[in-house]
Order: C-alpha cells, then structure tokens, then sequence
C-alpha cells in the first residue's frame, strides 16, 4: 500500500484511520480494481471489505491490507469499523453521498467522523515511473485507433460511426475500454464542448473535433484533434491558429514553481487579444490519471503550483454559437526542468482529403 502520505494525513488530523469509497483511491491503495468496495487504511492495519462478489478478485489483486466480506453495504461496513472501538474516523468527503453519510453517522454514533478533502484529492497528484508508462501506453492505444478512424474521415461519414470505430480499436488494441464518452462533432456542433456523437453526416468543409482516450490497467489518456475535411477557409484558419498559438503558449510555460493559474492564463490571454474571450469559457487543463479528470485543475481560480510528477492536459478551444468551434489537447508530464508532451499526435492543422 502506497500509504505513507495516508499516515501522515492521520497524524495531521488526528485520525485514527480514513474510511474510502472511490474506486480510483482504493485502486491506488491496493490495487483493487472492482467497482464497489471500502477501504479502512488505519494507523496499524488496512482493511478492503467486499462483498462475496469480489472476495476472489480482492485476494488475487490486492497488496498491503486484509481483504473482508461485509454484507449490508454501509450497514455492515459500519459494524466492521465500530468494532475497532476507534475515537475519530476521517472520512472521503468527496467519494460519499449525503444519503450515505447520513447512514454511516446514524450507526457509528459513538464516533467523530472527519471529513477529508483536499488532502485525499492531493493523494494522487504526483506519479511515479510506472504511472507515467501506463498513461503513455493507454496515449499509445488511443493514438493507434485514431489513425484507423481518421482514414474514415470524409463527406458522408457519420459522427456516431466514427466514435464507434475508435472504441472498436481501442479494445482491439488493448485498451481496457475508453477513458470517457468519446466526443465527435462535426459542422456547427463543433461549438458544443461536450458534443454527444450523433447521426449528422460528415460535409465537405466541416470542421471535426474529436476528444477520446483510453484506459490501460486503470489509467486513461485524453486527447483532442480538429480537423477539416477536404477544404479549409481563411477563417477557419484563423482561428486554429489563435487556438494553436494558445495551446503552444500554455505549454511553455510549464516546468516546477510556476503557477497553474500562469499556465491558464498564458492561453487565456491570447484567445482574449485575439478577440475571442467569451468563446473560451473552460479551463486550460485538468489532472489526469486513474480518473480522467482529477487534482489538479489548471485554471484562472487555481492556487496550486507545478510539480515534477504532475500529470495534466493543456486544452485551450475556442467555441462560436452557430459556426463552429476548435479544441486542441495534449497530456504533459511535468519533469525538474520543464514538461514532456505525453500524447504525440501533430497539432498544426490537418485537411483530410
């Protein structure tokens, strides 16, 4: 178990153990990999409670801590904890609902539960090695399906078959799945950030934006690519170029002791010289790695600063009502001199013909 910082968190808030929920901590924790379960990381003894659907798996993937069958859900989770006779139980207060919080202070009266946020949010933030080639490969299996999907980029072509043929070769290459919904847009919906394939039809001239990523023994990928079809026009490109030239910008100014919110603004700044402010209204980037979008976050409210390990997207777009938007991403890893882009696919404007 990767439980040194947990250990210290238990000390800083005089706890005498964290009560987890989100499968994306308790996978990091044990190497669990079911979608329900608890994890109780105390300050003697770790202790992962399944249900009798998962006792099997819990053994063969778990490390650092005794595997429990509890039933009840929360119910029986309560009574394994109660019986630790523990004084103060912290508590992931982002990974519990309120219905579920209410039930668990109902059966564990006798106990301070403590909510903790920001430093479980932290938990993850700085990867090792081995995190790092596990994101490149999940990049490495995305990027390999789009070069099947973009020979299928022409007038006719659906958005909805195109986001089927990426997660087919995703799968087929390995992929545990996709990351996220896989976003395909085309024409005017090309202004809709979170653009839900649908039955349109490809048109010569169309902008496409794709945003897709895989996910490889539990760590995704994330990536986006506007392309044209057949024939770009000036304003079109134009405008990928403000958004080129804002993602370049943002991407320089990556390297430890520099301010998120820096990085934000650097491509911010430019979209908002360029005259088109009000159609960029998200932030630059967010954290990336057993969640496709974790700790931190890279945008103009962030207080956090760059650190080697970190592992983050930089993904500035422009986005106009009724014509048509661009959006270009890329994964980085911050190193002790500067960055290294993870996702390798060429950002300069592509014309598919």
């Amino acid at each position: 178990m990767e439980s040194s910082r947990v250990q210290e968190i238990l000390e800083e808030q005089d706890i005498e153990g964290i009560l987890f929920f989100s499968p994306e901590n308790i996978r990091y924790l044990t190497g669990f990999s079911g979608s329900e379960g608890y994890l109780f990381a105390g300050r003697n003894e770790n202790r992962l409670l399944v249900d009798s659907r998962y006792l099997t798996q819990a053994h063969e993937e778990t490390r650092g801590c005794r595997v429990f069958v509890v039933d009840k859900g929360i119910k029986g989770v309560a009574a394994k904890i109660s019986s630790l006779g523990l004084r103060r139980l912290g508590f992931e207060a982002q990974g519990i609902s309120v219905a579920l919080f209410e039930q668990l202070q109902e059966r564990m009266q006798e106990v301070a539960l403590v909510p903790i946020k920001d430093e479980l949010e932290r938990l993850r933030g700085l990867k090792s090695g081995e995190e790092i080639a596990l994101i490149k490969k999940a990049v490495q299996v995305a990027e390999e399906a789009w070069k099947k999907v973009l020979e299928m980029v022409k007038p006719g072509t659906r958005e909805d078959e195109l986001a089927l043929e990426f997660e087919y070769h995703m799968r087929k290459g390995g992929a545990g799945g996709t990351a996220f919904d896989i976003i395909v847009a085309s024409g005017p919906r090309t202004a809709l950030p979170h653009a839900q394939p649908t039955q349109r039809a490809l048109k010569q001239g169309d902008f496409v934006l794709f945003d897709f990523g895989s996910r490889y023994r539990g760590y995704c990928s994330d990536e986006s690519c506007t392309v044209v079809v057949d024939r770009a026009t000036e304003e079109q490109k134009h405008i990928y170029e403000i958004v080129k030239d804002a993602h370049d910008r943002a991407i320089e100014r990556v390297k430890p002791g520099v301010q998120l919110a820096e990085i934000d603004a650097a491509a911010r700044r430019h979209i908002d010289q360029a005259g088109h402010g009000e159609h960029f209204g998200h932030g630059t980037g967010h954290g990336v790695g057993l969640a496709v979008h974790e700790w931190p976050a890279v945008g103009k409210g962030s207080l956090d600063v760059a650190e080697a390990g970190m592992i983050f997207t930089i993904e500035p777009g422009i986005y106009i009502p009724d014509w048509g938007g661009v959006r270009i991403e890329d994964v980085i890893v911050v190193t002790p001199d500067g960055c290294e882009v993870l996702t390798a696919i060429p950002k300069d404007l592509l014309i598919v013909s």
